[in-house]
């Protein structure tokens, strides 16, 4: 088999005394939609943070495509290709959409084809187009989490990770958004790592399921051949 193109090894990540990632193992495969699942404190969004070079790592490995990214700044980390889309819509809210999307396009890599990657965005998400010179912050929740998501593709990237996407937002509009990623997916190969509390969506979702809990994974396998018994007992550690 070939070598997975995300292997974390180990991972600790802290606040401080506290420890909020104790030690996390993962692999996730080229061309998978890869599913890390926990409640609320497991530790998801700090791992992700650490994979993405916003947040230290105190012990551990990550590897991004065979090289050692473990600790390297968030800048050098997008230009290698892995992109991070925050929880929480987080948009330059007195930016324009157009100019926060533009923003993804500072690697080097993707500013040659910076324009055929914009009318990418804007077929996958048209009221974006609509709205590209309207201000973020003028912007409803699941509009800014669609800025969010397509300034990571316009990163160029290999792999995306997704942090609790779907947090705040409506149900049909979480239904929009997660038919988008599995359209990405499908059509381009992208990797995608999708972090959800949501566990029966993420599973659904994700070929492999990865369960967090207090800063471990506990349960990894295809989503399909994991049980929900299992799950429940890895998930609420019972």
């Amino acid at each position: 088999m070939s070598e997975p193109m995300l292997k974390v090894e180990g991972v600790q990540a802290k606040y401080g005394d506290f420890i909020a990632v104790h030690s996390a193992s993962l692999d996730v495969p080229q061309g998978k939609i890869v599913s890390v699942i926990g409640a609320n404190g497991a530790g998801k969004s700090t791992l992700m943070d650490t994979i993405a070079g916003i947040h230290k790592a105190s012990a551990g490995k990550v590897y991004f495509k065979g090289e050692d990214i473990t600790n390297l700044p968030a800048e050098k980390i997008v230009t290698r290709g892995l992109s991070l889309v925050p929880q929480g819509s987080r948009c330059f809210i007195r930016m324009t959409v157009e100019d926060n999307l533009i923003m993804g396009s500072f690697p080097k890599n993707a500013r040659a084809g910076v324009k055929d990657t914009l009318d990418m965005v804007y077929t996958l998400f048209p009221v974006l187009k609509e709205k590209r010179n309207d201000l973020s912050g003028s912007l409803s929740g699941g509009q800014r989490q669609m800025v969010a998501v397509g300034r990571a593709l316009m990163t160029k990237p290999e792999l995306i990770l997704f942090d609790e996407i779907s947090l705040g937002l409506a149900p049909t509009i979480i239904k929009d958004i997660y038919a988008t990623i599995k359209k990405i997916n499908k059509d381009t190969g992208l990797t995608i790592v999708l972090v959800e509390q949501d566990t029966k969506r993420a599973i659904k979702t994700g070929e492999i399921s990865h369960v967090m809990l207090k800063g471990n994974v506990v349960l990894s396998g295809n989503s399909a051949e994991l049980g929900e018994e299992e799950i429940k007992k890895a998930y609420f550690g019972i």
